[in-house]
């Protein structure tokens, strides 16, 4: 589900992938459901292709975000309520216990926290591809 979701460098939000062009991606915004295009020039990245530093393995932004989901019981993060940076990373470091301190910065996890809100906002709540994750422990065993 997150292959289709895009954060573009530059423009605020997340958006989904509508159509490409030749030289061009045509994307919606999550938040208001505008679409624009989305150029060769621009840094395009998938949320599918992001993951976390941890100290043993990198963790998909998909995995983080079920974490979230599951410690929220789904409903939204207020990044209002934490008083200080230090707060914050606390929460985060409930949601993923053994993510990087030194290689994830705090702005790192205000925009993952920003971006889940966003995401249910928009009404995607299914953050992992229940068939990927099927295969990959498949090829596990």
């Amino acid at each position: 589900m997150l292959k289709t979701i895009l954060a573009i460098s530059g423009k605020p939000g997340l958006f989904k992938l509508v159509s490409q062009g030749k030289n061009m991606l045509i994307v919606e915004s999550l938040a208001n459901g505008k679409r624009t295009p989305a150029y060769a020039h621009d840094k395009v990245i998938s949320l599918g292709d992001i993951a976390i530093y941890t100290i043993d393995e990198d963790v998909p932004l998909g995995e983080v975000f079920e974490a979230i989901k599951a410690k929220t019981d789904a409903k939204t993060v207020d990044l209002k309520a934490f008083a200080d940076d230090a707060t914050l990373r606390a929460y985060f470091k409930e949601v993923l216990p053994d993510f990087d301190e030194d290689r994830v910065y705090t702005n790192d996890i205000k925009k993952v926290f920003s971006w889940y809100n966003l995401l249910l906002a928009a009404g995607i709540t299914e953050f992992v591809d229940k068939e990927a994750e099927e295969q990959k422990e498949e090829t596990a065993e």
